[in-house]
C-alpha cells in the first residue's frame, strides 16, 4: 500500500494538498492520532478492503496526540510499513497574511501573537521535518502549481524513475529559499539588467537566454552541474532521497537565475527525468 503522511505548518496548504491527493485516488484522513495509524493499516489489511493509496494528515492541532508521531513511526518501521513523509512550509510573512486574511487564530498563538505560534510551531516540528521525504514551500505557490507539484511527486514512475528534481530560480535579495537542497549563485555571468534592451525582460526571453548562454563561463558551469547532480541522484536514491531541490540564485531573480535554470530543465527533460520547475521572484 502507499502511505504518506502529510504534516508542516498551520497555513502551509495542507488541506489545499489533501484535496489534491483525494483526486488522485488517496483515501485521506485529517487530524488522525499517530498511534491509530497502524491500527487503520491492520482493518484494511485484515478486512481486505480495495485502498491502496492511504494519506494522513497528522500536525500540532493533534495536541499530545502530536508528540506520539515518532513512536507511531516507529511501529510502522518495525511492522515493515513503507511510508513516505511529506512536509508543507511557508515562510513567516506569507503564513501570517494568510491568518490574517482567514481571520483564524494559529493554534499555539498565545494572546493572538501569529508569529510567537509559528515560532513554537517550527521548533516542535523540526525533528519530523529533518526526516520528511518532501518539503515543499508553498510561500509562492498558487493552488494549481501546489497540485502539479503534489501530482509530480506522487505520480506513478515514469520514464523509468521516481526520482524528481525540483529546479528553481530565485533572488538573494528576497532570500534563499527554505526547502533548496542545493544552491547556485549565478552572480557570476554578467548582468542583463544594465543592458537598457533587456533591463525589463526576463529570463524567459530569448533575447535574455541568449546573452546570459553565450558566455563560455555559463555553458561550463552547465556542463559542470548537469554531471554532478546526475553523479549525486543515485546516491540520493540509496539514502531514501526521492526528491532533489535544486536552486539558482542571482540578485533579483529575473535574468540570470531564470535563464540557468530553464536550461538546466530543459536538460533533464531531455534525458527523460522527472522535473518540476518555479520561478519563484518573477
Amino acid at each position: 500500500m502507499d502511505v504518506i503522511i502529510v504534516t508542516g505548518l498551520s497555513g502551509a496548504g495542507k488541506s489545499q494538498a489533501v484535496n489534491c491527493m483525494e483526486d488522485m485516488g488517496y483515501y485521506c484522513i485529517d487530524n488522525l492520532p499517530p498511534v491509530l495509524i497502524k491500527n487503520f493499516l491492520d482493518l484494511i489489511m485484515r478486512d481486505k478492503v480495495s485502498i491502496e493509496k492511504a494519506a494522513f494528515v497528522i500536525d500540532i492541532r493533534g495536541g499530545e496526540f502530536f508528540d506520539a508521531l515518532k513512536s507511531g513511526l516507529v511501529e510502522l518501521n518495525h511492522a515493515g510499513v513503507k511510508y513516505k513523509i511529506m512536509f508543507l512550509e511557508a515562510s513567516d510573512e506569507i503564513l501570517i497574511r494568510r491568518f490574517n486574511e482567514t481571520r483564524r487564530t494559529h493554534p499555539l498563538a498565545c494572546a493572538g501573537n501569529t508569529l510567537e505560534g509559528i515560532t513554537a510551531e517550527k521548533q516542535r516540528l523540526l525533528e519530523i521535518r529533518k526526516i520528511a521525504d518532501f518539503i515543499i514551500d508553498t510561500s509562492n505557490m498558487k493552488t494549481a502549481q501546489l497540485n502539479e507539484t503534489i501530482k509530480k511527486l506522487l505520480g506513478t514512475e515514469e520514464c523509468g524513475s521516481s526520482f524528481t528534481i525540483s529546479v528553481q530560480s530565485f533572488g538573494y535579495k528576497n532570500g534563499m529559499p527554505l526547502d533548496a537542497d542545493i544552491v547556485f549563485d549565478m552572480r557570476f555571468i554578467p548582468n542583463p539588467y544594465y543592458l537598457k534592451s533587456m533591463k525589463k525582460l526576463t529570463g524567459n526571453s530569448e533575447k535574455v537566454s541568449n546573452y546570459v548562454l553565450k558566455f563560455p563561463e555559463a555553458q561550463e558551469f552547465l556542463n559542470t552541474v548537469h554531471d554532478l547532480i546526475n553523479r549525486l541522484i543515485p546516491f540520493y536514491s540509496r539514502e531514501g532521497k526521492s526528491h532533489l531541490v535544486v536552486a539558482f540564485g542571482c540578485t533579483g531573480g529575473q535574468h540570470r537565475s531564470v535563464a540557468m535554470a530553464n536550461e538546466f530543465t530543459k536538460r533533464l527533460l531531455e534525458e527523460g527525468k522527472r522535473v518540476i520547475k518555479v520561478h519563484r521572484d518573477l
